[in-house]
């Protein structure tokens, strides 16, 4: 609908400036005078010659006299010129006043139409200005309209799949009913929302494996550390050197098992550890605005950073903070306190809810590997985003710490100072 209201707007203004354009074109300018007006302003010049002071002007022209010295003996606009070179410059009317067949003056009768051409055409410029700017003024808004409707939403899409790219997966692509693209962002929003489920499945995977591993290990270990015991045993009492030689072997090999069920164990613990962090230089400003966008449903303010230059990844620090804001939405909910200090060669951001915090014994874990607090109640989740914010903050040489604050439970971002800004 708005659509088709800005073309017919174009094509009206276009049409009304086409149409003035054709009747400026066409019309003609007549620069000739009104000859019986003329005769008529002759006529009573001629009788009133010689008595000039009485003498009224009964047409519509403009005229000035001159006797046959050039003295003005009349004139119906004080501005109006009595030089003759002037007239003829003008294309002004110059007729002789003959009296008794003698010319005693001239008559100069200005003309008009060179000023009726001037205001016709400035009556036309007007016009088309006005409808040049309301033309301007269309196009404007519509790119405006544009804007908000096409290229706005383009670089939230672009922005959400940096995020997903990224692996975060809680934040929802905000969407507008009324937007052209409402239904294309949420399709995209429709993936993310599998994409988390399937993550939560593979992870929920990942943990039973885990626990598997751990629970086989133990019953795998028993039996050989009992095997191991029984063949030092044996070791002792061996009377023979074939006998002594055997059991060493069955030891040997219990010892390769036991490490190689250890190796199976732990190589279970460094699958995450494959993501990559690439820190680099980046503006202070950029870390605002990664607060701004991981506070998704507005419930902190963001104080403004200090001018500086941070050692940091981008995206990896989004995703670190998407974290910590989804955790605090999702088992606090409440509103979030955001603090930045300066604490020698580091920013330290402290991002505090109002959810009363976790027992202190619990601290110490939630940075573990599928540990999550007793307060998760129902909430979806793995236990991996605290584990993962952890992992990143350490390749930026920075730090997560967690802590119970006065309100709820205070998670603090330290970012080494890559140098200040002059």
């Amino acid at each position: 609908m708005k659509r088709q209201v800005f073309l017919i707007g174009c094509a009206l203004v276009l049409l009304a400036e086409i149409v003035a354009l054709i009747v400026f074109s066409a019309k003609t300018f007549d620069a000739s005078q009104d000859t019986v007006a003329v005769n008529e302003v002759v006529q009573s010049v001629t009788q009133d010659y010689y008595s000039m002071q009485e003498h009224r002007n009964v047409t519509s022209l403009d005229y000035v006299l001159v006797d046959s010295y050039g003295n003005v003996l009349f004139r119906t606009q004080p501005s109006l010129s009595e030089s003759i070179n002037a007239a003829i410059a003008h294309r002004d009317t110059i007729l002789d006043i003959e009296l008794g067949g003698e010319v005693v003056g001239k008559i100069i009768i200005y003309n008009d139409g060179a000023m009726a051409m001037q205001s016709h055409k400035r009556t036309v410029i007007t016009f088309l200005s006005v409808a040049i700017a309301i033309q301007g003024m269309i196009i404007i808004g519509y790119a405006v309209y544009m804007r908000y409707t096409v290229v706005r939403p383009f670089n939230k899409l672009k922005g959400f799949a940096e995020r997903i790219a990224g692996g975060n997966l809680d934040i929802p692509l905000e969407m507008d009913r009324y937007n052209l693209f409402g239904a294309f962002t949420e399709s995209f929003d429709i993936m993310r929302s599998e994409l988390k489920r399937a993550r939560i499945a593979q992870a929920q995977a990942c943990a039973s494996k885990k626990e598997l591993v751990a629970k086989l290990s133990h019953d795998i270990k028993t039996p050989v550390a009992s095997i191991k015991a029984v063949s030092e045993v044996g070791l002792e009492i061996a009377c023979t050197g074939k006998d002594k030689s055997n059991y060493k072997q069955i030891i040997c090999k219990a010892d390769q098992i036991d490490t190689l069920i250890t190796n199976l164990f732990t190589a279970t613990l460094e699958e995450l550890e494959q993501l990559g962090v690439s820190p680099v230089a980046i503006k202070s400003s950029k870390v605002k605005d990664i607060l701004v966008n991981a506070d998704y449903l507005h419930r902190a303010t963001i104080p403004d950073m200090p001018e500086c230059l941070v050692h940091a990844d981008a995206m990896r620090l989004q995703q670190v903070f998407d974290n910590i804001f989804a955790n605090s939405y999702k088992y606090a909910k409440t509103d979030i306190d955001v603090s930045v200090d300066r604490v020698g060669g580091n920013i330290v951001i402290s991002v505090e809810d109002y959810g009363g915090g976790v027992p202190e014994d619990e601290l110490p874990v939630l940075k573990e590997k599928f540990r999550r607090g007793s307060n998760c109640a129902n909430a979806d989740g793995a236990g991996l985003g605290l584990y993962i914010s952890d992992y990143f903050m350490k390749e930026m040489q920075g730090s997560l710490h967690i802590a119970n604050g006065a309100h709820g439970l205070r998670v603090s971002v330290t970012l080494c100072l890559s140098g200040c800004v002059t």
